[in-house]
């Protein structure tokens, strides 16, 4: 975490030595459709300096990752310069955020989601949501530095094979490809050895400074992964998710997994959902906002020029009212419209 430094300074002046933590192998992954699965690969990991996305990887799409770099501003990069969805604001109810307590939002916090290309460190927006291994420590503390909560991304229920822990999920544990994306298998929830890497990435989310994270595909249950697995495993694994995360001070939020919101709101901080209007679901998550917890809300276009239209009809939709909706092209670049 940001605190490392000084606290390495410390323990040399005392002549003190401590064991690092575990973790630090784990890779993340990109996210594409509704139900799962990844959309850009990433070549190995990235601490500071580290490139900002990987290069391959096949999607929906045939979504690329571009070259990183620094904290730099991407000045030509299409956002939408209000990204209005509430702005910078205060991050949350409880406060929290860089530096603070828990992260907690509240409905209507503004936010950006971006998994490939530079990011843009000066966006007024209360929350950026990027990429666990891909993006830069650099990054990370120039957004903290601005007051901005960063949420980091990693996939949690299926093994992509360019990633630099893909050797720890292997053998049994790895099930059925994703459909649609190359190089991805389901995992099995409820194996050791996923749920081991899964520690591993939360410890490398909180060695980094993420105030959050996203666990992506974890409605593994519900799809055809190869295994036989019920509503109570799935349900287990996500309790576990959230236990860990909160047990190394991260926020969590609940990606999808419609089904499983009457038993596990509680358990989580924040909602993110892909689609919900497109598939009629928007009510499903109701639980959160009347918990006071914020939904964070996507639908997609397949080209940038869609965008406006589309937005012109999302944004006017009732059935989505206090959610933080963006308009995102699938590959989840720079590009961004927001609901006012």
């Amino acid at each position: 975490m940001r605190y490392l430094s000084f606290l390495a300074v410390l323990v040399s002046v005392l002549g003190c030595s401590g064991d690092e933590p575990d973790g630090g192998d784990a890779g993340a992954a990109s996210t594409g459709g509704r139900d799962g699965g990844s959309g850009s690969s990433g070549s190995g990991g990235a601490g500071s300096g580290g490139m900002n996305a990987g290069s391959g990887g096949a999607g929906s799409g045939g979504m690329n990752a571009g070259s990183g770099g620094d904290a730099a501003i991407d000045s030509s990069t299409p956002f939408d310069a209000g990204l209005d969805a509430g702005g910078g604001g205060d991050g949350g109810a409880d406060g929290g955020g860089p530096g603070g307590e828990l992260w907690q939002p509240e409905p209507g916090t503004g936010w950006h989601w971006q998994l490939i290309g530079t990011i843009d460190t000066s966006l007024d927006v209360a929350m950026i949501d990027l990429d666990l291994f891909d993006t830069p420590q650099a990054t990370i503390d120039a957004l903290h530095e601005n007051g901005r909560v960063v949420i980091c991304y990693f996939s949690a229920g299926s093994r992509e094979e360019w990633r630099e822990d893909a050797d720890a999920l292997s053998g049994a544990a790895v099930g059925e490809p994703l459909e649609g994306w190359a190089g991805e298998r389901w995992l099995d929830v409820r194996a050791q050895s996923v749920r081991d890497v899964m520690r591993a990435r939360l410890e490398r989310a909180a060695s980094k400074g993420c105030d959050g994270v996203e666990p992506d595909n974890v409605d593994v249950a519900s799809n055809d992964s190869g295994f036989t697995l019920s509503y109570e495993d799935g349900l287990d694994y996500l309790r576990f998710l959230a236990d860990e995360a909160h047990a190394r001070g991260l926020s969590v939020g609940l990606k999808n997994a419609l089904e499983y919101i009457p038993d596990v709101q509680a358990d989580f901080d924040w909602a993110l959902n892909e689609e919900c209007l497109s598939y009629d679901e928007c009510g499903e998550l109701a639980p959160f906002l009347a918990a006071g917890k914020a939904v964070f809300h996507t639908e997609y276009v397949d080209e940038a020029s869609e965008g406006p239209g589309r937005r012109d009809e999302v944004c006017a939709e009732p059935s989505r009212a206090g959610f933080s909706t963006l308009i995102k092209t699938w590959d989840l670049d720079a590009f961004s419209l927001a609901c006012p």
